[in-house]
């Protein structure tokens, strides 16, 4: 069954339980969706890797929303983005820990050879590569940055 075929499911689910927050979150994918879908250049059919991409780049606009918003003592809108950002992870794959981000980024740098902060971007692309839809792009910069320092 394809993403979208669930959320729209989901959301008739979530109507019948009035479960507002929830409800909220599932028509932000949705709409998400429908315009990565109409977007210059995509075919009707979404692969599931697009899918995935889409949305982990809602959860990081739910992030940093909620960073804003709690710095400006902003409670109710933090605890909006939060709920929203709890229903989109939930359709994300299981997201890797540091620990094995770090594991997995040692084996890409002693297949890349770098030695220096230098070879970053090279290190980068084949982890990101690697990672995709498993971890976020700020994770997987700070522990290149890291081992590679």
């Amino acid at each position: 069954m394809s993403l979208e075929t669930q959320i729209n499911q989901d959301i008739k689910a979530a109507m019948i339980a009035k479960d507002n927050a929830k409800l909220r979150g599932l028509r932000a994918i949705k709409a998400a969706i429908l315009l990565a879908k109409t977007e210059k250049g995509h075919s009707e059919e979404m692969t599931e890797e697009a899918e995935i991409k889409v949305l982990q780049k809602l959860v990081k606009q739910r992030k940093e929303s909620a960073e804003i918003y709690q710095q400006q003592n902003r409670e109710d809108l933090y605890q909006i983005e939060v709920e929203e950002q709890e229903v989109i992870e939930a359709y994300l794959p299981k997201q890797l820990d540091r620990a094995e981000i770090k594991e997995i980024v040692k084996g890409v740098i002693a297949e890349s050879g770098a030695t220096s902060v230098k070879d970053m971007g090279k290190v980068m692309g084949a982890a990101n590569q690697k990672l995709a839809g498993k971890a976020d792009g700020r994770t997987i910069s700070e522990v290149v940055k890291a081992l590679l320092s």
